[in-house]
């Protein structure tokens, strides 16, 4: 299947509000909308928590908003999940951990061009999950091989839920954790991870991409076996557009980027309008032009998204909603400027 592109617009799930409907509403505002997962309407709706359900050895305290994980509850927990793995229901996001997936799913979404869902990806729920000792547990050999299969069939099983909405569905593999592979962190770094990403990718079903928030090594995410490249553009524009020969390998293979322009915090966004928004997107996409990307190719593999996500405004959901019109407007704006339908 053909991802969309031509600029049409879409946003990441992670959002402020504390009304579902109106969660739901703003995520419907965009062409490809996705269900939002709302952590200040419950810690159940938290990206890593919600990834963790049924997940052996986690403990969840929700009224202390706490997730951590023990090595012996895993191994006791372990046989009964592994009962479970061919049971969709099991891997599926329950109601108590989504407010909003399930009557996203009830919708008549068949007249979009696509829809999408997420899911927090292993390399960041293995960095952000510790252990009894305090350790990651991305960093247990035990661990980790069947982390990158739980997360695989949770993947699997929300996608064909959603390609039962809409055929051109498609899946984010949420990993911030990724910009911290090439620090010092110890006991994991890109090769290992490198290998890891492959074996998990190969138990994903297509179509399936990547998005963060930070600055990873682009070499390393655009070699990766993906179609979408969901990133901040905003921030780092200088930095990415240094990677044309990667770019254009990943646009070869079909490929198509979101380019997260328009940023959600209320201070940066009230610097901003939408010529200089519209002034810094062209000007990547000229600097990739004059090292060999071709723009109109460029442009037909790229769609459009707020720069992150923001939960932290003093006017709450506001800027987001204000950020979600301004994505909506910059891709109107642009699409006539190019005659694109």
């Amino acid at each position: 299947m053909a991802l969309p592109g031509n600029l049409l617009t879409t946003a990441m799930a992670v959002m402020p509000h504390t009304d579902v409907t109106r969660a739901l509403e703003a995520a419907l505002s965009l062409d490809v909308p996705f269900w939002p997962q709302l952590p200040n309407f419950s810690y159940y709706e938290d990206m890593y928590v919600q990834a963790a359900e049924h997940f052996p050895g986690i403990i969840l305290n929700v009224s202390e908003r706490t997730l951590r994980f023990s090595i012996d509850r895993f191994g006791e927990e372990l046989e009964e999940t592994l009962a479970r793995f061919d049971d969709p229901e099991y891997f599926d996001v329950s109601e108590t951990y989504s407010a909003v997936y399930h009557r996203f799913l009830s919708m008549d979404l068949a007249d979009r061009p696509a829809i999408r869902g997420q899911l927090e990806g292993p390399v960041s729920f293995g960095f952000n999950i510790l252990d009894q000792d305090e350790r990651p547990i991305l960093f247990d050999d035990t661990v980790r091989p069947f982390m990158l299969e739980f997360m695989a069939r949770r993947l699997n099983v929300q996608l064909s839920r959603l390609k039962r909405r809409n055929a051109n569905a498609f899946m984010f593999v949420d990993e911030p954790g990724l910009q911290f592979l090439f620090s010092a962190l110890a006991g994991y770094g890109d090769i290992k991870a490198k290998g890891d990403l492959d074996a998990f990718f190969a138990q994903v079903d297509r179509p399936r991409g990547i998005h963060l928030c930070g600055n990873p090594d682009w070499d390393f995410l655009l070699n990766l076996d993906l179609e979408v490249l969901s990133m901040d553009i905003y921030t780092n524009a200088e930095i990415f557009s240094s990677y044309a020969p990667s770019i254009r390998r990943f646009l070869d293979k079909g490929g198509t980027i979101v380019w997260g322009i328009v940023p959600t915090g209320m201070e940066t966004f009230s610097q901003e309008d939408l010529p200089s928004l519209i002034g810094r997107l062209e000007a990547v996409w000229e600097a990739l032009s004059k090292k060999g990307v071709d723009r109109d190719r460029l442009i037909a593999h790229s769609m459009l998204s707020p720069a992150t996500c923001c939960l932290v405004n003093p006017d709450k959901e506001k800027t987001v909603e204000r950020a979600f019109a301004s994505v909506n407007l910059m891709s109107q704006q642009l699409r006539e400027t190019r005659r694109l339908g």
